[in-house]
């Protein structure tokens, strides 16, 4: 029998360590503040029938979740179905073009040139250049721990690295998609890619340039009954390979001895383990839980990603012009990232992605009616005047969203509910509310990021997406499959 192991956090990275080491043949016990799973991917309804996923809302590489029910020789589809989206995102434009990405990189490109007079072909050819850098650097960049010296002395990470002046690599992603595209809009779109990881285009290096890939060459998706799905196919995988969740017990201490891993304590009790995994934010982890020992300040200084302003509401109309992923951009990108990373506050223009799981799932919300998930990216919480800077955005969101689809929305809003940085920040374990750790915006940034293990407490691991290789679900789930691979 393997030694037992103790992970902190029932987050959709907690989950997966878990089960890929209860797999292994360790006896694994999960430690949730909360009273159930999923971190920020859980749900809630709000009165009148509007069911709502609260945090994740995009879905990429589904085989990363499907490869944890292989490993445990499970069948995927007895726990876990999902669906190919097509279109993936519905853009509106501040100057009132529309435009649908098409899943199938030629459809697209065609929609680009007939919308916006972009030829077709440096659409396609530039998604061809995402797919080459992905194909090239992933294996090493997000498959594997950065952080061993092993990984740099391998044929695949000189080719990876051989590879990113050729591609196009080097500079910053605005950079890249100003050189490529001539018209400022599909400059735009391609920029937004960096909010995937919660980053600034106009700092955040070239290399994040190949997460359109994922996309349009690889697909996006859609869980069937929602982003929880993923939560829930997980925890009853755990339960069937005999986890331990212990919900509602808050990890007071990680217990250290001569530079080891002791256990736990809780308010309840202490719990002898000599390996532990925290899927709790990394700054958090020292800064709460290992009180007494020294913390790699540099690494936790690194500047935080962006947070969100999320409008929950429930809207007493259909919308046909809308889908399951909508972006109404500003008029002013630059303004608004310079806003969000460098004056800390939130633009007077602002994008507004809308979310409507109900165009996928019906039962989300009532017959005749939606549920809107409402988000624009903010700086994370360092002690801004929230209410106010709520106030302002729910009105620029207001005007943008009613200027757009031509009908005044607030009288539409029939059940409302806000999440706000400090809200994400305390009920998430979330240093600052930010969603993704720290921001890539620094072309060392994929190398500052706290690895997956300690390097001074033996039996100390982290997965999440605070840690390498980042956030979002993908690479969380990469991150529990390196934590696994490195305990064993």
């Amino acid at each position: 029998m393997r030694p037992p192991v103790a992970v902190i956090g029932a987050g959709v990275a907690g989950l997966a360590a878990a089960v890929r080491l209860a797999v292994a043949g360790h006896a694994v016990t999960v430690f949730e503040a909360g009273p159930s799973f999923g971190g920020k991917m859980h749900q809630f309804e709000l009165p009148g029938g509007y069911r709502f996923d609260a945090g994740p809302s995009l879905f990429t590489l589904p085989q990363l979740v499907d490869d944890i029910f292989r490993l445990a020789h499970r069948e995927p589809t007895d726990y876990f179905r999902y669906e190919r989206l097509d279109p993936i995102t519905n853009y509106f434009f501040a100057d009132g073009t529309r435009l649908a990405a098409w899943a199938e990189a030629d459809k697209f490109a065609a929609e680009v040139e007939e919308k916006l007079g972009a030829p077709a072909a440096t659409v396609t050819q530039f998604l061809a250049r995402s797919g080459k850098a992905y194909d090239a650097t992933a294996g090493t960049f997000l498959h594997k721990s950065l952080h061993k010296a092993g990984t740099y002395f391998s044929p695949e990470t000189l080719k990876a690295v051989g590879a990113l002046p050729a591609l196009g690599l080097l500079g910053t992603m605005h950079q890249r998609h100003a050189k490529a595209f001539a018209d400022p809009r599909l400059v735009q779109l391609f920029d937004r890619y960096a909010t995937y990881n919660g980053s600034d285009p106009y700092q955040a290096p070239a290399t994040l340039s190949m997460i359109p890939h994922l996309e349009h060459g690889i697909g996006a998706f859609y869980p069937v009954g929602g982003i929880y799905a993923i939560a829930e196919s997980l925890y009853r995988l755990a339960e069937e390979f005999g986890v331990k969740f212990r919900f509602n017990e808050p990890v007071e201490e990680i217990l250290v001895a001569d530079k080891h891993i002791t256990g736990l304590r809780t308010a309840h009790d202490v719990y002898d383990f000599g390996l532990v995994v925290s899927n709790m934010d990394v700054v958090p982890t020292y800064r709460r839980l290992l009180p007494t020992q020294p913390a790699p300040e540099r690494t936790l200084a690194q500047p935080r990603s962006s947070s969100a302003l999320i409008f929950y509401w429930g809207i007493a109309r259909e919308f046909p012009e809308l889908d399951l992923h909508n972006i109404f951009f500003s008029s002013d990108y630059q303004q608004e990232f310079q806003a969000i990373f460098e004056d800390k506050t939130v633009a007077d223009d602002v994008t507004v992605y809308v979310n409507v799981t109900s165009k996928k799932t019906p039962a989300d919300a009532p017959a005749g009616h939606e549920n809107w998930f409402v988000m624009v990216n903010v700086p994370h919480d360092e002690g801004q005047d929230w209410d106010a800077l709520t106030h302002k955005t729910r009105r620029l969101v207001l005007a943008r969203l009613s200027g757009a689809l031509g009908v005044a929305i607030e009288p539409l809003i029939k059940a409302e509910k806000i999440w706000t940085p400090p809200g994400i920040a305390a009920d998430t374990s979330s240093s600052g509310g930010a969603l993704y750790g720290s921001s890539s915006n620094n072309p060392l940034a994929a190398f500052l990021r706290h690895p997956n293990f300690s390097g001074r407490l033996d039996g100390l691991y982290f997965c999440g997406g605070s840690v390498h290789p980042g956030g979002g679900i993908p690479l969380c789930l990469l991150s529990a499959k390196i934590v696994a691979e490195l305990i064993g």
